[in-house]
């Protein structure tokens, strides 16, 4: 019993979470962004807004060199 549900388990990476973060905070930057422009009108949301897709593409930037370290040092370990 315990072979056949390790058999058909998923496991989850670092690899996997790194790119799902980064692709939730791409999302998020654009998401703000959107909502800056759709606020134009109101100065104090449009700032607020604004502030943060800068702040959540920070986050992404972060998130991708993370990505791209990780894959870097794990593609030396794979065999050909």
């Amino acid at each position: 019993m315990q072979n056949e549900q390790n058999r058909h388990k998923i496991e989850t990476t670092v690899r996997d979470r790194l790119l799902r973060a980064w692709e939730n905070s791409m999302e998020m930057a654009r998401d703000f962004e959107g909502y800056s422009d759709e606020y134009a009108e109101n100065e104090k949301y449009r700032k607020v807004f604004s502030a943060l897709a800068v702040e959540e593409a920070r986050h992404a930037a972060q998130l991708r060199e993370l990505l791209h370290a990780y894959q870097r040092e794990h593609a030396e370990q794979k065999p050909l």
